[in-house]
């Protein structure tokens, strides 16, 4: 691609930190020599307190690449500020399964929906942002299994579903717990499983007491006798799935959401068996894996949390450092103490917060004042425009490493072509920076690094450099696509039942800001646009920034197909055309992220779930008119 970064460049004295075009870098970049750039990078770094450092790795990158990054964060920057993307997307399901079941990922494959007599698929739109698990469901429900659809906006899937429940924007727990509280009265629960492999029972019954289908009717939009229904199919079923995206993480009780969802499960005893299970749906192809590998502020490697000395204990042994005990700050607690000045240097490897963050305003604020701001990518990114030196990487097809998918299936990618230019693959970047922040890395390529890792996650036992080269893929842990079938890894072998509050968003509509704003990805764009819209085919099927209306609202506003609004929230302002849809429900719109020109995140709500610190973008209150 003509705009791919080929070669290493450092900002010019005196260039402003501004958007500008990303063809030509040149007008605020010059070019340099990697030993320049390197130098360049991490002499800026160490000019700054290791205290006011911090760091994004990726979740497009190898696991290898993510264990080492959070690795040079915690030994060279002497923190645990490190962070990735899944603090944007399902931070907040991790939350919750971890406090659960003992376990942040998925507890059976997507290809289980076969199996199952019911799927409960909720705050997800496969057709556009995972299309093999699309085709999959399908599948299924051409087989004779039930589809149940719990989601605000219509979709794709919603002619496969017998029921599609379209709740009000924000109001699952109240949904949810509507349905546990028909399931517990009626005693629809399966006793056995409840009383053998879970805890907290008696707790979440009393809890649930407030919350019968009548009460939260009014609340979340949907008919008692419509929640009584749904739930007694669920409950009933021999066998049924769940599977959630991030219209149920991204919330500022996004952890309460998948509390709810995983107590249904529990209850109902649809965990450990064949076509029964948990499963949110993972966005980038290794949010999954770099997750596990520990690129998060509050846990190594394998979800050891920082603050227990005997897990610490073993990566300083292996590392030669001493690590911080604290947890370290998360994604937009990051650009908040940039902002503030807490934080004065960062390093960024292919991520773009100049575009995924929440109210964008505050946060390319917070990059363009840092002191140093080192970024990694294959574009000049929005964020790498900010940046005061860019270090041109590779894609995985220009380098050899392993990934993990949302099934927890690891996967080996090989190297067909080499880096253009003087593109580097990212693991030698990193470990090049590694050393000149004083670390004495000597690590000899992915396998090396794998097989420390392996060292270290308990997890990946029993799955060598080799087995991955010869079969492909391993399921971890241990080859198991169904897991807990008999225990579940807690203290106790049980699983725990906790009680989900939150009843509504955190920013509610009013006479001044009377829409409901949603965000999300659309097929023919993923993410922030940085490789999709520099694809002419992609581009051209969604080039113009477009608002989805109700047919509803536009009659009343008086406005049609192609007029150029501008939305307007507490935090910021935009321009986009309008696109009738009669999937919304009148008052609601939604809009992807993907557009510079018209950065829906610039005015999203940066609110954080208290557990999680996942901020709430699938919520914004905001107030349109025609231009």
């Amino acid at each position: 691609h003509p705009q791919r970064l080929t070669v290493p460049l450092i900002r010019k004295a005196g260039a402003t930190k501004e958007m500008m075009d990303p063809a030509d870098p040149l007008t605020h970049f010059r070019e340099a020599s990697w030993d320049e750039a390197l130098d360049f990078a991490a002499a800026g770094l160490r000019r700054q307190p290791v205290s006011a450092l911090a760091g994004l790795g990726s979740a497009k990158g190898s696991n290898e690449e993510a264990y080492l990054f959070q690795k040079l964060v915690r030994t060279a920057f002497k923190s645990n500020n490190v962070d990735h993307c899944t603090r944007l997307c399902h931070a907040s399901s991790v939350a919750a399964l971890l406090e659960g079941i003992g376990s942040g990922a998925v507890t059976a494959p997507v290809a289980e929906v076969a199996h199952a007599e019911v799927i409960i698929l909720i705050g997800a739109n496969p057709s556009a942002n995972h299309p093999v698990a699309a085709s999959v469901i399908k599948n299924a429900v051409k087989a004779g299994v039930r589809l149940v659809i719990l989601d605000p906006r219509g979709q794709a899937l919603s002619r496969f579903a017998s029921h599609h429940l379209r709740f009000r924007n924000g109001t699952d727990v109240a949904l949810l717990n509507a349905m546990l509280h028909v399931i517990v009265a009626e005693q629809l629960y399966d006793r056995d499983f409840v009383a053998a492999r879970t805890t907290g029972f008696d707790d979440l019954a009393r809890h649930l007491a407030d919350y019968s289908p009548e009460a939260m009717a009014p609340l979340c939009g949907i008919g008692a006798d419509t929640i009584r229904e749904v739930a007694r199919l669920y409950a009933k079923a021999g066998s049924a799935m769940i599977l959630w995206g991030m219209g149920v993480s991204q919330h500022s009780h996004g952890t309460d959401n998948s509390r709810a969802l995983i107590a249904l499960a529990l209850l109902c005893g649809h965990v450990g068996r064949k076509g029964s299970g948990l499963h949110p749906l993972r966005g980038q192809n290794n949010v999954q894996g770099a997750s596990d590998a520990g690129l998060i502020p509050m846990m190594l490697p394998d979800y050891g949390r920082v603050g227990v000395e005997s897990i610490r204990a073993r990566f300083e042994a292996a590392w030669g450092a001493t690590l911080d005990s604290k947890p370290g700050l998360t994604v937009v607690e990051i650009m908040d103490a940039a902002l503030n000045g807490a934080i004065r240097g960062m390093y960024i490897e292919g991520e773009n917060p100049a575009m995924s963050d929440p109210d964008l305003g505050h946060a390319r604020a917070a990059l363009a004042g840092l002191e140093h701001l080192v970024v990694q990518d294959i574009f000049l990114t929005e964020t790498a425009m900010l940046a005061d030196v860019v270090l041109p990487a590779s894609t995985f097809f220009e380098k050899t490493g392993t990934f993990t998918n949302t099934d927890r299936h690891i996967q080996m990618g090989r190297q067909v072509i080499g880096p253009p230019g003087q593109a580097r693959p990212d693991l030698w970047i990193i470990t090049e920076m590694a050393r000149r922040l004083g670390l004495n890395w000597r690590h000899d390529g992915p396998k090396a690094v794998f097989d420390e890792m392996r060292a270290l996650m308990p997890s990946l036992a029993g799955i060598t450099w080799e087995r991955l080269e010869t079969e492909g893929g391993i399921t971890f842990p241990g080859g198991k696509a169904i897991l807990f079938d008999d225990a579940f890894p807690t203290e106790d072998g049980r699983a725990r039942l906790v009680p989900a509050f939150g009843l509504a968003p955190a920013e509610q509509v009013d006479e001044s800001y009377p829409f409901l704003l949603s965000t999300g990805r659309v097929l023919e764009h993923w993410h922030t646009g940085s490789m999709t819209r520099r694809s002419s085919v992609l581009d051209h099927l969604q080039s113009a920034p477009a608002v989805n209306v109700s047919p509803v609202d536009m009659a009343a506003l008086g406005i049609g197909e192609g007029a150029i609004l501008r939305l307007e929230s507490r935090r910021g302002s935009i321009e986009a055309v309008a696109a009738a849809d009669s999937r919304l429900k009148p008052g609601t719109l939604f809009m992807p992220f993907c557009f510079v020109e018209a950065a829906a995140n610039l005015l999203t709500n940066p609110i954080l779930d208290p557990v999680a610190k996942i901020p709430e973008l699938k919520v914004s209150a905001v107030r349109l008119h025609a231009l």
